[in-house]
């Protein structure tokens, strides 16, 4: 099987998108840009996967690179500081490998096998430093990664971020079990897991390293800044599953919008796709608005003081990586390996996964 293409730098990549799902709202009004510290990003990740052994050496060597998890993280964390980005490209490797980790327990009927790592990976959210040499790579690799990201901002950026991954972790064991049982959600019930599932609360939460400020809740909570973090994610969570709709209901998965919309709604194949790409381009529209009054906000912070300043550029910080997130998520979802299932072996097994409940071997 022929290698996926190595990364050199996206911003200078050619992708045909096919009309479906190209968005030309994204590509006029949302420019790409690039973290310059990404080419030693993939680097370091490259070796992190290979030290952790999160992936096979024959599978980092081959497929690491065109799989563009760097190049999706560089595009979005702009301005960042090099260790921020590091550890936050490092958690979101992690998280792509744990994501398939938990697909081959689900495709090879590994109930077992997933239910000790659930309660693995709660017990090393909340005690990083014990399980660094864990026996299973997912599990030492989750607490080096939580470790790091612990170190930049204070106790209760901490407990925060903690509180959101333990409901993600919750939010896949129920997928575990839906899948299990071959249930699809109701389209709103849909929603909220998949608001889990994609870890909306996640990557927001990590804007606020990247600007070097850990936000009040009273400022996280502004409505419009709520609102334009909260569809920054949205899009991109329904941008992707526009992608995959047509794989996913090849392969009997049941968490995609486009699935609920079919299974509860009555919808066709047709309109169920012009249902998610109408939301993809209504988010799109609301991100805008929200971001203006957004900015106004910012600007309201700003009251002379240093603190007020501080507090406003931080703002402002998120809110531009709220708009990266946009370019890199579509861009990413055109260029990485990930995606090109056409191009691989078996449709139901990607290349670059092990299909080993690792650390049960």
């Amino acid at each position: 099987m022929p290698a996926f293409p190595h990364s050199t730098s996206p911003a200078t990549t050619a992708v045909a998108i096919p009309p479906s799902l190209a968005l030309p709202v994204i590509e006029a009004a949302f420019p790409r840009q690039l973290h310059p510290y990404w080419p030693r990003l993939q680097e370091n990740t490259r070796g992190w996967l290979l030290e952790k052994r999160l992936m096979p050496a024959d599978k980092v060597a081959e497929y690491a690179d065109g799989l563009c998890y760097t190049d999706l993280m560089a595009g979005y964390y702009l301005g960042a500081p090099d260790d921020v980005l590091q550890a936050i490209a490092d958690f979101s490797a992690w998280f792509f490998v744990w994501d398939d980790r938990h697909d081959r327990d689900i495709v090879h009927g590994r109930p077992a096998a997933w239910r000790k790592l659930r309660s693995r990976l709660h017990a090393a959210l909340d005690a990083p430093g014990l399980h660094l040499y864990h026996r299973d790579p997912l599990v030492a690799g989750f607490a080096d990664s939580v470790l790091r990201l612990f170190s930049f901002l204070g106790r209760k950026w901490n407990a925060r971020f903690a509180r959101h991954f333990h409901a993600v972790i919750d939010a896949y064991d129920r997928e575990f079990r839906n899948r299990t049982n071959g249930t699809v959600p109701k389209v709103e019930e849909y929603l909220e897991l998949r608001r889990l599932t994609f870890a909306h609360w996640i990557w927001t939460d990590l804007l606020e390293p990247s600007a070097g400020c850990e936000l009040p809740t009273v400022v996280r909570k502004q409505p419009a800044f709520h609102r334009a973090a909260l569809l920054s994610q949205e899009f991109a969570a329904w941008y992707n599953d526009l992608c995959s709709l047509p794989k996913e209901i090849a392969g009997d998965e049941v968490h995609n919008l486009g699935i609920s919309l079919i299974r509860h709604e009555g919808m066709t194949l047709e309109e169920a796709i012009a249902e998610v790409r109408g939301r993809v381009e209504e988010s799109i529209i609301e991100f805008l608005a929200a971001e203006q009054e957004a900015r106004r906000f910012a600007a309201s912070l700003d009251d002379g003081g240093i603190r007020g300043k501080e507090m406003s550029s931080a703002v402002n910080a998120c809110l531009d990586n709220m708009r990266n997130w946009f370019s890199s998520v579509y861009w990413f979802h055109h260029e990485s390996g990930r995606y090109m299932v056409d191009n691989w072996d078996d449709r139901s097994t990607p290349p670059y996964v092990n299909n080993e409940a690792a650390g049960e071997k």
